[in-house]
């Protein structure tokens, strides 16, 4: 087996899913959580938490790599577009691609979240089959954009 070396510049790449991709999962459900984190683990993808929009980007903070959001669009408090926004407006977050992964899955919210600056649309139900390949083209910089 070949070992890759990636300069400190190509770390920030999203290339492939391995070790040191992290993940935060902004998901109030607790069992839909456990179905993405079951399936990031699969992955060998590290996944952290947030159950809601607020103050995201405080947590965002505290993490020493991210290379990927997955948002809920209906969360407490602050919803996943309130939540959008404020990561975009924050420098250091504004190259994290966000994905909205939502159960109200329509071409009308597709086009929603993308007028409002989201990097790709997964509806739910997420189905297992199809989830890994979805999330490796999503951090090879791929735009996926999916109702089911």
């Amino acid at each position: 087996m070949t070992e890759s070396v990636r300069s400190s510049s190509q770390s920030h790449q999203k290339s492939s899913a391995s070790g040191e991709t992290t993940v935060l999962v902004v998901e109030d459900n607790v069992s839909n959580f456990v179905l993405i984190a079951r399936m990031l683990g699969y992955l060998g993808i590290h996944c952290e938490w947030k159950t809601s929009g607020y103050e995201v980007v405080e947590y965002a903070d505290t993490l020493p790599h991210l290379d990927l959001i997955l948002m809920d669009i209906r969360l407490p408090y602050e919803d996943g577009y309130g939540a959008l926004r404020k990561i975009r407006s924050a420098e250091h977050l504004k190259s994290i691609p966000i994905v909205a992964v939502t159960a109200e899955a329509s071409d009308e919210q597709m086009r929603k979240a993308r007028d409002a600056g989201f990097d790709g649309f997964l509806g739910k139900p997420l189905d297992p089959d199809r989830f890994p390949e979805q999330i490796r083209r999503i951090l090879s910089g791929d735009r996926v954009w999916e109702l089911a």
